[in-house]
C-alpha cells in the first residue's frame, strides 16, 4: 500500500466560536493529503487531466472522535487502499504531540473521460502504470 503523513496546524480561520475546527474544513485537511499521496506515484491534477481523466470525488465518509482545536498541530495519514475500479483512500487523523488517534475517514474517487465524459468501471491502464502494477 501506499501511503504519506503530513503534519499541519489548525489556523485562526478554520475554528468556531468555541475554537473547535469546523467539520467542513476537514475535507480540505484531506485534499492535502490525497494530493501528497498522488504526488508520490506522479499522478496529481496535471497528470491526470494530461492523461485524458478527470478523478471526481463521489462518496467521502468521516467519523469524528476527538476534535481539532486552534494552535494543535496535527498529522494525517493518507493510505491508498483500493484501485482496481475506483480510488479509495483511507485518513487517519493524529495529534501531533500524543499520536492519538483524532479522526477516521475516507473517500472514493472514479475515472471520468475527459473527451466523452463517462464514467469509467475500471480503473484506467494508466494509474495502474503509476502504481507499477501488471495489467
Amino acid at each position: 500500500m501506499i501511503d504519506v503523513e503530513i503534519e499541519l496546524e489548525i489556523p485562526f480561520h478554520d475554528v468556531d466560536a468555541i475554537r473547535v475546527a469546523w467539520h467542513g474544513h476537514y475535507a480540505k485537511y484531506m485534499e492535502i493529503a490525497r494530493c501528497k499521496l498522488m504526488d508520490k506515484i506522479n499522478y496529481n491534477i496535471v497528470e491526470m487531466e494530461a492523461s485524458g481523466y478527470v478523478w471526481p470525488v463521489i462518496d467521502m465518509r468521516i467519523r469524528y472522535a476527538h476534535p481539532l482545536i486552534f494552535g494543535q498541530i496535527f498529522k494525517v495519514r493518507a493510505t491508498l487502499t483500493e484501485w482496481e475500479n475506483r480510488l479509495k483512500v483511507d485518513y487517519v487523523f493524529f495529534d501531533a504531540e500524543t499520536d492519538k488517534r483524532l479522526t477516521k475517514a475516507y473517500t472514493i474517487q472514479v475515472a471520468v473521460e475527459t473527451a466523452s465524459g463517462e464514467m469509467q468501471y475500471a480503473s484506467p491502464p494508466i494509474l495502474l502504470e503509476r502504481l507499477g502494477v501488471s495489467i
